[in-house]
């Protein structure tokens, strides 16, 4: 049995055609299927919208009937004019568009609303006479039934009043719009008047101001007593005090240097004092008549002297008197030279001293010239500095009071501007000739016909999609995602049935729709896999009455009728069936009497109260034998999970081509789960519009967790729908089959 569980999990268990799409989504053909199944109930509730829409239509036409006025007010740039710009700044498309916003929204406010009920005229309109005058209310139709709307693309501000009467509309959005221009021209010339005359309260203001500083320069001028304050310090102006001071510091700064070179000459006339003889006292030495008086005798004494050395020689007394007479005179000449030198020396030094002294006194005074000439120019730069403060402050006043007269000028002629308001009207609006939209036929009656038609396609689809039960191969497809082998038609479609057991019915009306279905099913089934792993076909459900015995019988009679030999085994211990479709018929075997019992069963052999050949039975088919249940057991699951019911599969694959199980309903017992374990292949049944896809899930879940030999699935009972495949099939099956019958009479 392990090996047979092996095979059949890797073999295709999916029939040709039969797998499952991958997609759970309704397919075009589908949905076109549910429609034309609905068509009817789309249609009624199609013309049901229709006549509603008509309906409403004449309703609100006869007893509400809404008529809008609309006229339109021009939006100006919220710039203020420049009588003396021609044209102006060009603001952009969203500042334009807030601007005409803010205007569309003050039209519209709770106290624009109140003053247009103000109104005398107003109050006597029927409008007005519907609301019974209650303020509260007639604010809260305006909102509802005024609008003002500002179009971005252009300088237009639309209003439009929505009333019963076309005239009263016309003239309630006329009158807002006359109302609020009066008000907004009123409100802008009071604010270009109130403007005027703070100009001229500030104009006043600065022209104080400019007297007091045009005082102040007067003042400071008298102050200082200096009267060519105004003549700024230039190039070609220079102030007088600024002309001495300057001279004063270059000769300063002149005599700063003498001084200096005064300082350093007297430093180096003191170093000579006591150093060396210079080149100039030798010149003065040289010129002194003493020291030339000294020079000839001290040449006359040498030459005397020589001679005397000619005559006497080197020891003679007129020689030694001779020496020392020229040594005297050598000593008078450096003694008179060194006079000459000190003396020269004490005058050099004692004139630059005096030099010096004089040069720092015309310093001294210089620098008082100096100091008195900057404290001028210190009071003068005072001067100058409030001056110009002052100066500047009127200068300020000059410019302000400048810009004060041309604003003056320009607020004076705004008074006089006739786009003051900033806003125009276009023209009055005339009375509406046709209702608003809402009250017109192709408004209702195409919506309401529309909506008719939506409700209609939405109720039949709710009530398809809300459905459990599956109905359609498309369903099996969609949410159990099993291969399906075939589709075993209503009976009720099917003319040849009736009056037929169902259960039989691939014997007894061979030529129906459904016995064609049951040997599709055989064919399908073939294709799952070699004929060897098609032994034992276990067929089950998920609850009872969903067709399973009927489609166990039949199976087993379209192999009966390929020439096989079959056995169909009742395993549903609870609610035996193959007893009754097919009955025990007494016959006596005089040869062996002992084997002649029929209350033998499946539960007879499996506890071993005979023989497996015992329990077996003809059911008056030739080639199909059958084994009933038995005795009712104690322990069904048990006894169909047992080794013997193992043994006793593999004894009977040796005498029958197939075995058929008919086994109990899947999710109220077990017994199905543990047949599922032992037999070579599982078909699943599912009655059409009856089981549910909860079930059908449960079901599979069960076998797949027992087995890897589910091989898909059977749609007992479909009915024929509107637009759907079998109705199509049945019709197609009727002609080709038709033919067939006819010649054999049938």
């Amino acid at each position: 049995m392990d090996q047979r569980r092996l095979v059949t999990s890797n073999r295709m268990i999916n029939p040709v055609g039969m797998v499952p799409p991958d997609s759970a989504s309704l397919t075009a053909r589908e949905v076109f299927g549910i429609i034309r199944r609905h068509l009817f109930l789309i249609f009624i509730l199609t013309v049901f919208g229709f006549i509603a829409g008509f309906g409403i239509w004449k309703v609100l036409q006869k007893y509400y009937p809404k008529y809008t006025a609309t006229t339109y007010l021009k939006v100006l740039s919220p710039n203020p004019s420049d009588p003396w710009i021609i044209g102006g700044a060009q603001l952009q498309k969203d500042i334009l568009y807030a601007h005409r916003m803010s205007i569309a929204n003050l039209i519209t406010q709770q106290s624009s609303f109140e003053y247009l009920l103000s109104d005398t005229r107003i109050r006597q309109t029927e409008w007005y006479s519907k609301n019974e005058g209650n303020t509260i209310k007639l604010v809260r139709s305006l909102k509802a039934s005024f609008i003002a709307f500002p179009q971005r693309d252009s300088d237009f501000v639309q209003l439009s009043m929505t009333c019963s009467k076309a005239d009263e509309a016309a003239f309630i959005v006329n009158k807002m719009a006359d109302l609020f221009l009066a008000k907004q021209t009123g409100t802008e010339q009071d604010e270009v008047r109130q403007s005027l005359s703070r100009f001229n309260e500030q104009r006043s203001s600065i022209q104080r101001e400019l007297d007091k500083a045009d005082q102040g320069l007067t003042d400071i001028r008298d102050k200082y007593g200096i009267l060519d304050l105004e003549m700024p310090e230039t190039r070609n102006f220079r102030h007088t005090i600024t002309e001495i001071l300057e001279s004063l510091e270059l000769e300063q700064i002149k005599l700063d240097n003498d001084l200096q070179q005064l300082k350093a000459g007297i430093k180096n006339l003191q170093e000579l004092a006591d150093g060396p003889i210079n080149e100039q006292i030798e010149n003065m030495i040289e010129q002194d008549p003493i020291m030339l008086s000294l020079n000839k005798q001290l040449i006359e004494q040498q030459e005397q002297l020589s001679g005397l050395m000619t005559r006497f020689g080197e020891n003679h007394r007129d020689i030694i008197h001779m020496r020392e007479i020229i040594a005297q005179t050598l000593k008078q000449r450096d003694a008179r030279k060194e006079d000459i030198a000190n003396q020269t020396r004490l005058a050099n030094l004692e004139n630059a001293k005096q030099g010096l002294y004089v040069l720092q006194q015309r310093y001294d005074n210089l620098s008082n010239l100096r100091a008195q000439a900057q404290q001028k120019k210190t009071v003068l730069d005072s001067a100058r500095i409030e001056f110009d403060k002052q100066l500047k402050i009127r200068d300020e006043r000059l410019d302000m009071l400048k810009k004060i007269d041309e604003q003056i000028e320009k607020v004076t002629s705004l008074l006089n501007d006739p786009e003051i308001p900033k806003i125009q009207p276009v023209g009055p609006a005339p009375a509406p000739l046709e209702m608003i939209f809402s009250r017109q036929w192709f408004m209702w009656l195409p919506t309401m016909t529309m909506l008719g038609f939506l409700f209609g396609i939405a109720l039949t689809f709710m009530g398809e999609l809300s459905r459990d039960e599956i109905t359609t191969p498309s369903e099996i497809s969609r949410f159990l995602r099993i291969p399906l082998l075939s589709v075993i038609p209503d009976s009720s479609e099917e003319k040849l049935a009736r009056g037929i057991d169902l259960r039989q019915i691939v014997r007894q009306a061979p030529y129906s729709l459904l016995s064609e279905s049951y040997r599709r099913l055989r064919a399908n089934l073939m294709l799952t896999g070699p004929l060897e792993s098609l032994k034992t076909i276990l067929v089950t459900s998920g609850m009872a009455g969903e067709g399973k015995t009927s489609t166990a019988v039949n199976l087993a009679i379209t192999f009966v009728a390929a020439g096989k030999k079959v056995l169909l085994i009742d395993t549903n211990f609870r609610n035996p069936k193959l007893q009754q479709i097919f009955p025990k018929v007494e016959s006596v075997n005089f040869e062996k009497p002992e084997t002649q019992h029929f209350s033998y069963g499946l539960s007879s052999v499996l506890m071993n109260q005979c023989k497996p050949e015992n329990a077996i039975r003809s059911s008056g088919i030739e080639g199909l034998s059958i084994i009933d249940c038995g005795p009712i057991p104690s322990n069904p699951s048990d006894l169909l999970g047992s080794m013997k019911m193992e043994e006793l599969l593999k004894e009977l694959r040796k005498n029958f081509d197939h075995i058929i199980i008919d086994s109990a309903p899947t999710l109220l017992v077990s017994d199905s789960t543990v047949l599922a374990a032992l037999a070579d292949a599982t078909l699943l049944v599912f009655c059409s519009d009856d089981t549910n896809t909860g079930a059908a899930q449960r079901t599979i879940h069960e076998i797949k967790g027992a087995t890897s030999s589910l091989v898909g699935c059977v749609l007992f009972a479909a009915r024929a729908r509107t637009g759907g495949y079998f109705k199509q099939q049945y019709k197609s099956y009727k002609k080709y089959q038709k033919k067939q019958r006819a010649a054999y009479g049938v």
